[in-house]
């Protein structure tokens, strides 16, 4: 189901109350946050914590939970476009979980709290997964996800799908993050047209406005880390094999990678311990090298930051590249102070050798390329149904060429157009050489080198330049809110012409980076510095929905005439 038929699932959903009604009600940030002296949190600040206290107190129930965030959904999505999908099952697994509560029953901290995921992520249920295109509209999948099957074992609900830039950013030189030709463009909330960045784009617009808990995201370079970035968020890129990609729509099995979008850091652990670990489907989750999943909600300590050593590799800081970013400069250098006053050490100039080169060479996109030929076809070969018999990125082409709504040629194909001109896929001698270039570069010559060469416990960048080389590499990357571009900062279009790239208001964040397999330290590094600053408090949406859970216990209470 597409979002065009959700607001007749609202109406079921809502059973008789009058969701327009609701909305309307509230002409502007709702104050009223408490019934009978019981406070309850806003939903664009509601921590899991918050969340857990009210669930276990019966203050709400999940199933209000759902109601809440389906009519904050409903309100805003016409305009921003984020959400493509609601789960029909949402408000009846909510009601099973809430049974279960009753009974003593909880599966663990995300027990009956909704989350959304990017709709790339399969679920074996009523709804799609379609990375944005029509080509995979109606396929199904022979069983969830080992991300969807996770986060259901946490108890967490599952609330719907979030639009993003279609096939994860992997498809077109001419488009705009956040466009997909099932759900349209996906906006951001600080500034009237702005750029959502990708791919992650829905994920992180409803997240930062509080429609869920939490989203998840995607990330092959960039796509967690990015749409965070600008969307005021916490966003965890984890180590390549630390989460499965098990029935993910891919790019690249080097690369990809799933993790949270969040408010907090504490909120993003949390829905990180939901869902890592191994999966027999997923053979790179077999380098994990614990056999229990740290606690990574303990890694949230406030004097983490305490005796580390945190390098600057300050020639990544390239504004020759993007000139816009220079207003996150300052900010970042006193971010620096922030670490310091902490008491961590902070070593500039741990410079990446392999900058250079790396921006020179072709390798990445050579992996990239041969990685999509290969794993997209795995992909598609493990549907259980696929009605537009696509089997190939060749088959997905054609499909693209032909069906008007996909947009094409205005949007090109000229990504996939590259990966099929390559000539191989990733069991090629040609691809290895590529590869191994990609990681020296990287690695040696990049974060891991810069870590041992300097005795470091981890990095720090502005986000805007921190996601390729641990992309390339495979390793963790966590990034905090660190401010946002001052009033008279100029509106710059981004290159397609449609959205607002550069803008007044529009956040930015600061990344922390490390070894792989060291999320519970940069948890706690990035925990931390969040703590001391307290940035996202301080950036207010132009646009936020206006219902609030307190509306929806009232409207209950009201007609049971408790």
């Amino acid at each position: 189901m597409v979002f065009g038929s959700v607001r007749r699932l609202v109406a079921v959903l809502l059973v008789s109350q009058s969701l327009n009604a609701l909305v309307a009600a509230q002409s502007c940030w709702n104050q009223n946050t408490a019934i009978n002296g019981a406070p309850f949190p806003p939903l664009i600040e509601a921590t899991t914590e918050d969340l857990i206290r009210g669930l276990e107190t019966g203050l709400f129930t999940s199933v209000d939970l759902v109601t809440a965030y389906i009519a904050r959904i409903t309100e805003v999505n016409d305009t921003l476009h984020m959400v493509t999908q609601l789960n029909p099952d949402a408000l009846s697994i909510a009601a099973k979980l809430d049974s279960q509560r009753a009974k003593g029953i909880v599966h663990g901290p995300l027990h009956g709290i909704p989350i959304l995921i990017k709709n790339n992520i399969a679920t074996a249920d009523a709804m799609d997964n379609t990375a944005g295109s029509y080509a995979l509209a109606g396929a199904k999948v022979p069983r969830d996800s080992t991300i969807a099957a996770n986060l259901r074992k946490a108890g967490a609900i599952i609330l719907g799908k979030t639009n993003l830039s279609q096939w994860a950013n992997y498809r077109s030189f001419n488009t705009s993050n956040g466009w997909s030709a099932i759900a349209g463009q996906t906006v951001g909330a600080y500034y009237p047209g702005q750029d959502p960045s990708g791919s992650s784009s829905g994920s992180g617009v409803s997240s930062s406005l509080g429609l869920a808990l939490a989203a998840l995201g995607t990330e092959t370079d960039g796509s967690i880390l990015s749409p965070s970035d600008v969307n005021n968020l916490v966003g965890i890129k984890p180590t390549v094999g630390l989460t499965s990609r098990y029935l993910v729509v891919p790019i690249s099995e080097h690369q990809d990678t799933v993790g949270p979008m969040a408010r907090t850091v504490k909120d993003a652990a949390y829905v990180l311990s939901a869902i890592a670990g191994k999966s027999s489907y997923d053979n790179y989750t077999s380098a994990i090298p614990f056999d229990t999943i740290p606690d990574y909600v303990a890694a949230c300590n406030f004097s983490a930051l305490r005796g580390k050593r945190i390098g600057v590799p300050r020639n990544l800081i390239d504004l020759s590249f993007d000139s816009t970013a220079a207003p996150i400069v300052p900010a970042f250098n006193a971010a620096l102070d922030v670490l310091r006053a902490a008491g961590a050490t902070v070593i500039d100039n741990t410079n990446f050798t392999g900058y250079d080169a790396l921006n020179e060479g072709n390798y990445s996109n050579i992996v990239l390329e041969a990685d999509f030929i290969s794993d997209l076809a795995k992909y598609l070969s493990e549907l259980s149904y696929n009605p537009n018999h696509v089997y190939s990125v060749a088959d997905v082409r054609n499909f693209t060429h032909s069906f008007p709504l996909e947009d094409w040629p205005e949007r090109d194909t000229l990504v996939w157009d590259g990966a099929l001109e390559l000539g191989y896929n990733n069991t090629s001698p040609e691809f290895w050489s590529n590869y191994t270039m990609n990681t020296y570069l990287a690695g040696p010559l990049g974060v891991t080198g810069a870590l041992a060469n300097y005795s470091l416990d981890a990095l720090v960048l502005p986000t805007e330049f921190s996601p390729n080389f641990p992309a390339l590499i495979g390793s963790p990357v966590v990034t905090v809110p660190l401010g946002a571009f001052p009033p008279k900062t100029a509106v710059t279009l981004n290159g397609f012409g449609n959205l607002n790239a550069t803008a007044p208001n529009v956040p930015f964040g600061i990344s922390f980076m490390g070894p792989h397999f060291s999320e519970e330290l940069l948890i706690g590094l990035a925990y931390a510095f969040e703590q001391r600053t307290l940035v996202r408090n301080t950036i207010t949406p132009y646009i936020q929905p206006t219902v609030e859970l307190v509306d929806v216990v009232n409207a209950r209470l009201n007609k049971t005439g408790v």
